[in-house]
């Protein structure tokens, strides 16, 4: 009995270090850094749709915009530990549960995890890009996507191991759109703490932001798949060369702003997140 009670107490004390003040903070401000990332890949697509050209509209092109700008290098170091703060909620969340009465399923305990990886990842690139390596976040996301195919492919089955996870990756973008539109949003949210204005206003950019976001991703997965089934590296498309896509459509660049003008309702939203959501 003295066993199990001490067992228990230490798990008691391990969720509670998990949803603490320390790791919420963490989370909040891992919100605001997706936020920023999301808001200046809107306006670099912006520019892209009305110029034609300009720089790189994907993580990397929103890494260099950054250390561009006066203090950048300080302010990286800011958003990569902002992220890596992010990276950790996720892990708290795979470890002892999200929020909420379901938050201990198995499955949502898995995609923390995977969420965990992504973001250690993105803030290890971020900040390996302040410490000077110049091609680490800050790289082409077309190249990489290339390259990562190219390899694939190599491999016995490549065709296969490509096409799944260009089904992945367009089935994720399908279900980040269909959850936008259902709202699926406001139940991660402290919707009671929001004035009736407040919450018609972040419901317009959740749904908005999530669906733009969604058919980017539905989209890159779609590239992805093409490039399984003709074994064809090239066809694999990054953030960068999936929204200029858009613009040669017969909408022309106006669907690749309306994208644009999403994605960075997106990051608008992220930071609603950062204000409201349930950690």
């Amino acid at each position: 009995m003295a066993t199990g009670s001490a067992t228990a107490h230490g798990s008691g004390q391990a969720r509670r270090a998990a949803n603490s003040k320390a790791v919420a903070a963490a989370a909040r401000a891992g919100f605001v850094a997706r936020g920023v990332i999301y808001v200046l890949i809107g306006v670099l697509a912006l520019r892209i749709a009305f110029s034609g050209g300009g720089k790189q509209a994907d993580r990397g092109g929103a890494i260099a915009e950054i250390a561009q700008k006066p203090f950048g290098t300080v302010l990286l170091w800011l958003l990569g530990a902002a992220l890596a703060g992010m990276a950790v909620w996720r892990l708290s969340e795979a470890a002892f549960g999200q929020a909420g009465p379901d938050g201990e399923k198995p499955g949502k305990r898995a995609m923390a995890a995977g969420r965990f990886v992504f973001y250690g990842f993105v803030s290890y690139s971020v900040l390996s890009y302040a410490a000077g390596d110049k091609g680490s976040g800050g790289g082409s996301s077309d190249k990489n996507s290339q390259d990562v195919t190219a390899k694939a492919l190599d491999w016995p089955g490549g065709q296969w191991i490509v096409g799944i996870a260009g089904v992945a990756v367009a089935a994720a973008g399908v279900w980040i759109a269909v959850r936008g539109v259902m709202r699926k949003f406001e139940k991660h949210l402290k919707m009671s703490e929001m004035s009736q204005k407040t919450r018609k206003v972040v419901d317009f950019f959740g749904v908005f932001g999530g669906m733009a976001r969604g058919i980017v991703f539905a989209t890159a997965g779609g590239f992805a798949i093409a490039a399984a089934v003709q074994h064809k590296p090239g066809k694999a498309k990054g953030m960068d060369d999936t929204l200029r896509t858009f613009a040669d459509t017969p909408a022309g660049p106006w669907l690749l702003a309306l994208i644009a003008v999403g994605l960075t309702a997106f990051g608008v939203f992220s930071w609603a997140n950062a204000r409201w959501r349930k950690v």
